[in-house]
């Protein structure tokens, strides 16, 4: 029983007298639940984005029902349910497409059901900031867990990372360095264990992020899937949810701008990915809170990068959890003053009163403060006439000697274009180069795949060229690495300068000066301005075409705009 005078929203559900509550309570216990299971309990709905086709959540059936060992234990009715699931690995054209979608899915499932605190089980890159957002936008108390990263890929006495060595090997191949037979061989050496990608990519990064919120219990980040440990945090986390709903702690008494502050931090200390960056943003739309692409580069600039991790460092997640994980990384901030602890958690706990005993056992992997992989860590934002609105590069992932670089441009008018030509020995490119990718951002593909990390001309790779500077409106994942300038905002679908640039332009990059500048005088631009004709949409009616007209740009998280705001948990009641 709640000990909150407080009614529960499911109250109006299953406390009513008369017909409309027989209804709704005869028709769930067709299922075995008992009565007493309907006494004014807490019920808590269990998100679950499990899939057979996204194979990093495939565990999560177990996970839910230790989720529901928890919500038994602590007096509620644990009651699960599915909503769609985003595979990164199979989902065409990109996931990114359908984040908002399942956001949606997530908002009305809460919304629209008896459910007084929800669980949201997250695990493969877009399934957490979908569920976060959706969640969002109903305010319930709201938990995250985690599925957790796969055991560190092994191939011929080699640690190998989940999407770094996929492009490192790719790479050897078309250098004629590796064999297909060692290519085929290294594919079931990668992913030997349930769980999500085990280098810092997305869904590690998202999991750090949703920890850093306070979202969290402590060690959601790095607990390997295939840990106990992992089903003890999911237990716990079923109790927790419970007295949550009992206290009425709600997501946005956690998520709040010193939040949002700490998880850029948390990005930097990690070496996270830049799909964070459209991700948190979105989120904080979804929260109401004031929060931009200046932030990012203003707050986690002089963070220093702790964690040696892939593909910015050498090891992986599964070291990271032994190593102390996120805990031990947060304390480390908190001690050095870059860390807002007084923040609020789902633990009840202040951020830093929660982490305050954690430890770093292995300081090779979460490296001491004053000898970190890299002095200032972090997204860098980078603003000029060719990304008025901002764009990303992740300096850890890229190569020092091209942070500063001014080359002549080399255009691939779509993806498509690129497939067509890369390849050709006649294409006129040099090292020096910048290569120009367009039509990969929101609106232009759609859905901003992740490609902005495009590979090399094989010409190049024999020649032992290994990074370019590579500009376009895409992501890239956050298990690649190379010298990638991405999100370029405005996307050149909706017109930005992107859409202008020419074969031959001279373009300058300075990471230090935050600068990316197109080399062509304003009449010039102007001119060709004129002449450009927007491209028509992908698809002309259906989801695809929702999302084409509503998508934000990515400087605003590329949430739909009629989507960004907190609606509330309310719903009228239907009168049977």
């Amino acid at each position: 029983m709640s000990d909150s005078s407080r009614p529960l929203r499911s109250t109006s559900w299953f406390g009513q007298k008369g017909k409309d509550g027989f209804i709704h309570r005869s028709w769930m216990r067709n299922q075995g639940h008992p009565p007493h299971l309907f006494d004014g309990r807490p019920v808590i709905g269990i998100c679950n984005t499990f899939s057979d086709l996204t194979p990093c959540n495939g565990h999560f059936r177990t996970l839910a029902e230790r989720v529901k060992r928890g919500v038994y234990e602590a007096g509620g009715l644990p009651l699960e349910f599915p909503v769609f699931s985003l595979g990164e690995t199979n989902l065409r054209p990109t996931a990114m497409l359908f984040r908002n979608l399942a956001s949606m899915d997530v908002e009305e499932s809460i919304r629209g059901n008896p459910i007084d605190g929800v669980v949201l089980l997250c695990g493969c890159d877009k399934t957490t900031p979908s569920l976060l957002m959706g969640a969002a936008s109903c305010d319930l108390p709201t938990v995250v867990v985690s599925g957790g990263p796969m055991l560190n890929g092994k191939y011929r006495g080699e640690d190998i990372g989940s999407g770094t060595h996929v492009w490192k090997f790719d790479a050897e191949v078309q250098a004629g360095k590796m064999s297909m037979a060692e290519f085929s061989d290294a594919e079931g050496c990668m992913s030997r264990s349930a769980g999500h990608c085990m280098s810092m990519g997305t869904a590690s990064t998202m999991a750090c992020v949703v920890e850093a919120l306070g979202m969290a219990l402590p060690g959601n980040a790095a607990i390997p899937a295939v840990d106990a440990r992992r089903h003890m945090l999911a237990h716990m986390t079923g109790k927790r949810i419970v007295e949550m709903v009992k206290s009425d702690l709600r997501m946005s008494q956690v998520i709040t701008e010193s939040s949002l502050r700490n998880a850029v931090r948390a990005v930097a200390a990690v070496g996270g990915s830049t799909n964070a960056v459209i991700h948190l943003l979105a989120i904080a739309g979804r929260m109401e809170l004031p929060f931009s692409l200046a932030d990012w580069d203003a707050i986690g600039k002089n963070v220093p990068t702790l964690v040696d991790l892939m593909p910015a460092g050498k090891f992986l997640m599964e070291d990271f959890f032994y190593a102390g994980g996120l805990p031990a990384v947060l304390r480390i901030l908190d001690e050095h003053g870059l860390l807002e602890g007084e923040a609020a958690t789902i633990s009840g706990e202040s951020l830093a009163a929660q982490n305050v005993g954690a430890e770093v056992v292995d300081d090779r992997v979460i490296r001491p403060f004053d000898n970190p992989l890299h002095e200032r860590g972090g997204i860098a934002v980078l603003r000029g006439n060719l990304a008025p609105n901002g764009c990303v590069i992740k300096p850890a992932a890229a190569t020092a000697e091209l942070m500063q670089h001014r080359g002549r441009a080399v255009v691939f008018e779509s993806i498509e274009d690129y497939n067509a030509r890369i390849g050709d020995p006649a294409l006129d490119i040099d090292a020096s180069c910048v290569m120009v990718l367009k039509g990969c951002g929101p609106k232009g593909y759609p859905g901003m795949p992740e490609v902005g990390n495009f590979a090399l001309p094989p010409k190049l790779l024999e020649q032992g060229v290994r990074d370019m500077v590579r500009i376009s409106d895409a992501r890239m994942s956050g298990t690649a690495y190379g010298t990638a300038v991405l999100h370029v905002a405005p996307e050149s679908a909706a017109g930005g300068p992107l859409a202008l640039v020419r074969d031959g332009d001279e373009i300058e990059l300075d990471v230090a000066g935050r600068k990316l500048q197109l080399h062509v005088d304003d009449a010039e631009l102007e001119r060709r301005r004129a002449e450009w004709q927007a491209p028509p949409a992908r698809m002309a009616s259906g989801y695809q075409r929702l999302y084409h007209d509503h998508v934000e740009q990515a400087d605003r998280g590329c949430d739909l705009d009629f989507l960004v705001g907190r609606r509330g948990a309310a719903v009228p009641r239907e009168s049977h």
